[in-house]
């Protein structure tokens, strides 16, 4: 009995030592966080980023973190420090990156709102369990690169059988209902940059001085485990028929290129390339894509009155726009295709 006893006290003193270690550790924090070698650089970072403001706690959770996992992780990374058995730098790891999504949401309502209810919050079941896609394509570890760029493994890893013919299943069905592109696939918390401000404060500021976008855009590299800027993310060379297609210089877009982006020939429209050809020609995606959502209710209002050149409303034209099923795809449509036999005469605005 006594020794049972001692042992039971024994296992909660060491329950007990976890979350104190994280009290005792966040006191300190952040140089607390930077006395490890391997934090060092990811602090150093934090200290010029837009997130400097932020304590280390509100995104990567406290002491009073409920969840075991943070604390046992945070164990084993205490226990692999000793043993000298950790990287250089500390990396998060993917169920750490789904867990701080509702801390994203605390400061980020509004995008986060849009966010989850857009095509980019789609789920590990609807992208790698849709019958239609898997029984057409076979699934590979590329599709990780853009669905899934946080999983931890290859595809063998997620999805099971790996051939055209299903039923297919997820072998992690935990996430099966989880984001596969969650805001860290887009966002690096740490990227320098202005700190954060009330965006109210945007409007007394002039036009010209005003930001373009949040410094924090950046694409995860899956394969170096670390984000890669928007400055240095190339647009790619697209041709139509061997007519090199004018792009627009909007640096944001080259984020959308890297899996919106064309097959190896750069052919136009091929693989999975939205560049806009025909009548919208050199718009940047974001001039008709909400940034978060996608949606492109306001797009057309956005950029020219409602009437087109020849006199038709343009929400009502038969495009894409009006109607999925249109043969006229909004992003290549040309004045030619609803008039073949010559484009009329540009019509005087009636005020």
């Amino acid at each position: 009995m006594k020794a049972a006893a001692a042992a039971l006290v024994v296992g909660l003193a060491v329950l007990l030592m976890i979350p104190a270690a994280s009290f005792l550790y966040e006191a300190g924090a952040p140089d607390a966080c930077a006395r490890c070698h391997e934090m060092g650089s990811a602090v150093g970072e934090w200290r010029h980023s837009t997130h400097r403001g932020v304590a280390c706690s509100a995104c990567h959770g406290d002491a009073l973190t409920t969840n075991p996992r943070f604390h046992l992780a945070n164990a084993r990374r205490v226990v692999a420090h000793w043993q000298e058995e950790v990287a250089e730098r500390a990396a998060l790891t993917p169920a750490e990156i789904r867990e701080m999504l509702p801390r994203c949401r605390k400061c980020h309502e509004q995008e986060f709102a849009s966010w989850s209810n857009g095509p980019h919050a789609i789920s590990y079941r609807s992208i790698f369990l849709d019958e239609k896609h898997n029984a057409a394509r076979h699934l590979m570890d590329d599709c990780l690169r853009c669905h899934g760029m946080h999983f931890e493994g290859g595809i063998r890893d997620l999805v099971e059988p790996l051939s055209t013919n299903g039923p297919w299943r997820l072998r992690r069905a935990e996430l099966a209902e989880q984001p596969a592109i969650p805001c860290l696939a887009c966002h690096s918390i740490h990227r320098r940059g202005a700190r954060h401000e009330d965006r109210r404060l945007e409007a007394k500021v002039a036009g010209p001085r005003q930001e373009k976008f949040r410094p924090s855009l950046a694409f995860f590299d899956r394969r170096s485990q670390g984000h890669v800027e928007v400055a240095l993310l190339p647009l790619p060379a697209v041709r139509e028929r061997g007519r090199p297609v004018r792009i627009s210089p909007d640096p944001r877009q080259a984020l959308c290129y890297q899996c919106h982006a064309p097959l190896s020939t750069g052919e136009v429209f091929s693989g999975d390339d939205r560049t806009p050809v025909g009548v919208h020609e050199g718009l940047s995606c974001l001039s008709c894509h909400e940034k978060h959502r996608q949606t492109t209710r306001a797009s057309c209002a956005n950029c020219h009155p409602r009437l087109s050149n020849c006199g038709i409303d343009v929400e009502k034209m038969d495009t894409t726009f009006a109607k999925r099923d249109s043969r006229h795809n909004i992003h290549t449509v040309k004045c030619a295709d609803c008039h073949p036999k010559g484009v009329p005469r540009r019509r005087a605005r009636a005020d």
